[in-house]
């Protein structure tokens, strides 16, 4: 008898463990389509016109449209889970090697505080604005990093810690797409007839209130090179800030779930790897050869990410937010846009 249950113990056993191998979804097929859409994005922005958007934008755009018109397999889910998890992560750690010390330093302590005032300001305004126009709290967040940050890269990397919808993400990142784009193109054009700033005071004003660093670099070498390097350089030092506001999001968020339910919001340790890696950066141990590899690994791995919330967004869902986060996005651009102007006349260099 004891012969025949173990027997029967081993078999139940194998057969669950076969049954579970039948069963367990693949990540292989949702990777897979990501990484084809990343890689398709990554190749359409060398066409005509496209080079203003960035890849993340663009993966996102088409990922959007195949799931809203031939549908997203349910075989990749699993994978896509994955691509918008530990691949997000993972690129937004690497994102921490395009960055130094050395460039906060040589934005100088004037241009680190119009882009940190600029930036916190930004964040508290939007955030009270979009409580008074009855906006979802997850998606004024996840805009209001968009506009104050980096466009879609903050967007996303906030959302880690906002858990908002996909469709949120989507909405968030179609704002800083939308009025980043009219930055680029109304910017210059008011410097060049009207303001008349000078190279560098223009270049700071360009990297402390244009959205997404590939807009910052097209409207502020419009001017020229000296203000396209003080605009590329001004831009990344707010991408730098990235890390301790999703930290403090992060604490925030932990901090209002355990009291209200006795559990906490994980903590983004994965913050923690990006400041190590622009640690490594500023170390300059990392050859010069090997940045178009880690930044094009960057791209692709975050446009990855992005690519899997498109396939997970339902535009139906997406125009049901309304207009009003829409004009949230409109309003928080031009108090940006006004007040970094402000601040490079008030504490910013002179032409």
């Amino acid at each position: 008898d004891t012969t025949i249950l173990r027997h029967a113990m081993t078999d139940t056993t194998l057969s669950d463990l076969v049954h579970a191998d039948k069963t367990t979804p693949s990540i292989w097929p949702g990777l897979a389509l990501a990484a084809l859409i990343a890689a398709l994005a990554l190749a359409l922005r060398y066409l005509p016109g496209v080079g203003m958007l960035s890849p993340l934008i663009l993966a996102i755009l088409l990922g959007m449209a195949l799931r809203n018109t031939l549908g997203t397999p349910e075989v990749a889910k699993a994978g896509l889970a994955i691509s918008m998890r530990q691949i997000l992560r993972a690129g937004i750690i690497l994102m921490g090697l395009q960055l130094t010390l050395g460039q906060v330093a040589a934005v100088g302590w004037v241009g680190v505080a119009v882009i940190a005032l600029s930036l916190v300001l930004t964040f508290g305004f939007t955030t009270w604005l979009g409580r008074v126009l009855g906006v979802d709290a997850k998606l004024t967040q996840l805009i209001a990093a968009g506009t104050s940050i980096c466009g879609a890269s903050a967007v996303i990397a906030t959302n880690t810690v906002t858990r908002g919808r996909d469709e949120d993400v989507a909405y968030a990142v179609a704002c800083v797409t939308v009025f980043g784009s009219l930055s680029m193109v109304l910017i210059p054009m008011v410097e060049a007839t009207v303001l008349h700033l000078g190279p560098d005071a223009y270049g700071l004003w360009t990297g402390a209130v244009i959205h997404e660093v590939a807009q910052v670099v097209a409207a502020a070498f419009q001017q020229g090179d000296a203000a396209g390097h003080t605009g590329t350089i001004a831009k990344l030092t707010r991408v730098m800030m990235l890390a301790p506001l999703v930290l403090a999001l992060g604490l925030l968020a932990r901090r209002r779930n355990e009291g209200a339910s006795g559990g906490g919001a994980p903590i983004p340790w994965f913050v923690f790897g990006f400041i190590a890696m622009v640690g490594v950066a500023s170390l300059g141990i990392v050859p010069e050869a090997a940045e178009p590899w880690h930044r094009g690994l960057t791209q692709f791995l975050l446009a990855m990410a992005l690519a899997a919330m498109g396939l997970e967004t339902d535009i139906r869902k997406l125009a049901a937010e309304g207009a009003r986060p829409a004009l949230l996005g409109a309003v928080s651009w031009l108090f940006i846009v006004v007040l970094g102007f402000g601040l490079v006349l008030l504490l910013g260099p002179g032409g």
